[in-house]
């Protein structure tokens, strides 16, 4: 069990009625929980959400508050702290006086950076102190009117082969401020990917997936992620920019094995962090697995580290693999599904 689990688990005392766990860990503390109180989940990650419907405890996959409001809430320190001002904001405009929001998270997760941001809402003490993780509870003195999500969105603008696209950005996807070194590298390779059905596999905000439909009126986008937050602000960027909502799929996805298997290209900046950990599975299984979701002659597209080992992976799945870019620490990888590898 995680430890932040654990820890939980240890006071269970101070839990009763129904509790909310908003954005916990795909482990067994829910069912431990059950014994002392009513538990269901909130998470903005698919395949944490999966897990929990697999193990038959209600879940809410999604960016706003489920509607039906608990007792108590125990908030699992994302790893954004944008995020967590966003989701402390939706909990004390859905909670009244009173009522107590737990808050749980490994120390150097910055769990106590964390807990500062409880205090703006009601008293606020630690609660426990182990397994390298700390809890803390505040009691809800001050409540707060709900603000629209659009308001939380960060918006910068990106220039793609003479076009402007303006990027919107919920808390906590990735590069919510700016552009990223890594996607501006890609960028001025896009003319160059073969049109039709395309898949966008870790879409973020939407950069790739938009500048694909803007370049293309006739491309079809899935643009796919695992993050509720990532694919809402992707949708949010299509709507600002004015594109074709009919080109545009969001498809939450747990890895590439989700993706349609009728694909002309893929392209990618793939993720490899979950959380505050690294974890290279989704982006190596994209390399390794992608050639079975493309058409003949379709295409892959990743811009990646150069020190990662991707080249390699690539190579030994379609056979070859072309280096169009090395620059500013990034490779741009291209291979084509050709028959017979």
């Amino acid at each position: 069990m995680d430890p932040r689990s654990e820890v939980v688990l240890r006071q269970h005392q101070y839990f009763s009625g129904t509790v909310l766990l908003i954005n916990p860990p795909a482990d067994g503390l829910c069912h431990e929980l059950n014994q002392h109180a009513q538990a269901s989940v909130w998470t903005w990650n698919f395949a944490d959400h999966q897990y929990f419907e697999q193990q038959s405890i209600v879940t809410s996959f999604g960016v706003h508050f489920p509607s039906v409001t608990p007792d108590q809430v125990i908030i699992f320190v994302p790893k954004s702290k944008e995020l967590l001002r966003y989701i402390l904001h939706v909990v004390v405009s859905h909670l009244t006086q009173g009522q107590s929001i737990f808050l749980v998270g490994e120390k150097k997760g910055g769990v106590e950076r964390a807990a500062k941001q409880l205090i703006d809402y009601g008293k606020t003490i630690k609660l426990d102190s182990a397994r390298h993780c700390q809890l803390w509870q505040t009691k809800i003195d001050k409540t707060e009117q709900l603000q629209p999500l659009e308001q939380w969105v960060q918006q910068y603008t990106v220039e793609v082969a003479q076009n402007s696209l303006t990027v919107c950005a919920l808390p906590g996807v990735f590069s919510q401020r700016q552009l990223d070194v890594g996607t501006a590298v890609l960028l001025p390779y896009l003319e160059q990917i073969k049109s039709g059905k395309l898949a966008d596999f870790g879409c973020g905000a939407g950069v790739l997936s938009a500048s694909l439909a803007q370049l293309n009126p006739q491309n079809k986008i899935c643009a796919m992620d695992v993050d509720a937050f990532a694919l809402c602000s992707t949708e949010m960027t299509f709507r600002l920019n004015g594109l074709n909502p009919d080109q545009l799929q969001l498809c939450a996805v747990t890895g590439i094995h989700d993706a349609p298997s009728d694909l002309d290209a893929i392209v990618s900046n793939p993720p490899f962090h979950q959380g505050i950990h690294t974890d290279y599975a989704a982006s190596e299984g994209l390399c390794t697995t992608a050639k079975k979701h493309l058409k003949a002659n379709g295409e892959l597209w990743i811009v990646a580290n150069r020190f990662l080992n991707y080249p390699v992976l690539i190579e030994q799945a379609f056979g070859q693999c072309q280096i169009k870019a090395d620059q500013q620490g990034f490779k741009v990888l291209y291979a084509k599904a050709t028959l017979g590898k």
